[in-house]
This record gives structure tokens, C-alpha cells and sequence, in this order.
């Protein structure tokens, strides 16, 4: 699934759309995982303003509505040309004066939804804080767990905690500051939530830099594949050795997800 480097790097690269009016809209199949709306048409003859991102979010603003797009997990946006060759999943076409936008999806997870009071009440208004934020900082973290239980990756990957930090990022981040994945949140010490807080800005920073984790078929709008994933040192390595120690790599399942880690670096303490 994209995670939140991926939809930023997604974002700016559809910046080339700016101030561009919509020619025509054509959709192929508006079955995603909400139907696209059925007055999706009215986008014709609007620009669009602006383009900006909350957690996983791409907000579209047009002349007169803005759009709330999602990539779900497998979906992605494509500038093309309007008689270049189109893909089996590709589910809606937007023609720009200047460029065709085409949104594919094969496993239709993703969606393309006006942005008004219902949905943004339901999807954004509860989201925690951006983690690159000055809002995202130590005080407000070690608040956050310490009324929670579960172990620290778990709660790292809760919206309501922090939007936009996902397996891969929250993997990474653990590894380097030697918190074990299944280490209750409520038992960081103050300088572990110091030394997590600037790791995860550090890292999604760093990824976003590099374009994001092409781990499947990830690219950007331009078709551009990213390059976190060549700097990974945890997530995807069970099995292998740790760049530190040299110990095996080992995994476990947390809330469904894999994770990475290495039993010398990463020791488990329960103890409050």
C-alpha cells in the first residue's frame, strides 16, 4: 500500500496540472471502493487551484469543489497522452488542456470522492497529527502512549496517534533507535519517545527524498519509481543478517502486519 512518501512524491508530481482546465471527463469503471460520484462531470470546465495532502490524502481543489483522492493499495495516478495505449485497470481519464490524468487500480481499494462535511467528518477530522508537524513532537507522543497498551509499532501505525507512518516506515524507524516492535507504548521512557519522534521525521523525510518505496508497482505520476527501498535495513530482511550485530533478522505478526527486527538490537521489555 502507498504510505505517506509515496502519496506526497504522488502529489507533486501532478503539480504540472495546476491551473489547468478540466476538457472532459471520462470514467471506465466507478466501482472503487466508493462508487465515483455519478456528477462527477460537473469538474468539466473548472482549473484546478490546488493540490495538497493529509495522511494519505491527496486534496484536489478545483474552481468551484475539491476532490478527496486515495490510492487504497494498489492504485495510482498517470499523466499521459491522450492516444497512449490504456491499461487494463486504468478506471477514470481526466483531460486537461495540456495532459490526460488517468487514475489505475487493480484491486479498486482506492477512491475518488467529493470532499464535503460526511466524508470529511468521517475520513480526515480525527486524523492525529502530520508526523513532519511541529504538532507531531515528544510531549505530545509520550501523552499520547502513555494511555496505550499495545505494542509501540501498533500504536505508531494508528491515525489517531500520527497519520501517514506505515509498516515500512514505522519498521524502519524502531530498528534504528532499538525499540522492539511488540514493546508496550505505554513503557517508552521519555528519551526513547525523544529519540523516536526526530527518527521518524528523519526517515520519512528521507524516503520522500528518494522518490518513496517501489517494493511492487509503485511509480509516480510520471512513471518514476522511488528509491527508499534500496536504504532499507529491517522490513523485508527476515532472514538475513542485521547490519549491526550480525544476528539473524527475525518476524512477527503485529495487528496483521510483518515485523522486522532484530532480537539483540531490539530487546523486548515489558516491564512499565
Amino acid at each position: 500500500m502507498p504510505e505517506l512518501p509515496e502519496v506526497e512524491t504522488t502529489k507533486t508530481s501532478l503539480l504540472p496540472l495546476l491551473d489547468q482546465r478540466v476538457l472532459a471527463v471520462k470514467v471506465l469503471n466507478a466501482n472503487l471502493r466508493w462508487k465515483i460520484p455519478d456528477d462527477i462531470q460537473k469538474l468539466v470546465g473548472q482549473r484546478l487551484i490546488t493540490l495538497s495532502r493529509r495522511s494519505k490524502y491527496i486534496l484536489a481543489e478545483f474552481e468551484q469543489n475539491q476532490m478527496l483522492w486515495h490510492l487504497g493499495m494498489s492504485g495510482s495516478f498517470r499523466l499521459c497522452q491522450p492516444n497512449d495505449e490504456l491499461r487494463k485497470h486504468d478506471h477514470l481519464i481526466i483531460d486537461f488542456e495540456d495532459i490526460q490524468l488517468r487514475y489505475h487500480d487493480p484491486r479498486r481499494f482506492g477512491c475518488i470522492l467529493w470532499l464535503n462535511q460526511d466524508n470529511q467528518s468521517k475520513l480526515i477530522d480525527t486524523l492525529g497529527p502530520e508526523p513532519l508537524s511541529e504538532d507531531f513532537n515528544a510531549t505530545y507522543l509520550l501523552e499520547k502512549l502513555n494511555k496505550k497498551n499495545v505494542g509501540i509499532k501498533i500504536a505508531l501505525m494508528d491515525n489517531h496517534v500520527v497519520v501517514g507512518v506505515g509498516n515500512i516506515y514505522a519498521t524502519e524507524s524502531l530498528f534504528n533507535i532499538g525499540v522492539h516492535p511488540a514493546q508496550p507504548a505505554s513503557t517508552l521512557t521519555q528519551a526513547q519517545v525523544e529519540k523516536l519522534v526526530i527518527e521518524v521525521k528523519r526517515i520519512l523525510k528521507q524516503a520522500i527524498d528518494l522518490g518513496g518505496s517501489t517494493l511492487r508497482d509503485y511509480s509516480n505520476a510520471m512513471g518514476e519509481n522511488g528509491y527508499f527501498q534500496q536504504t532499507l535495513l529491517a522490513y523485508g530482511r527476515a532472514g538475513e543478517m542485521c547490519v549491526n550485530c550480525e544476528t539473524t533478522l527475525e518476524n512477527l505478526k503485529l495487528g496483521q502486519r510483518a515485523s522486522v527486527f532484530c532480537p539483540q538490537c531490539q530487546p523486548l521489555n515489558k516491564k512499565a
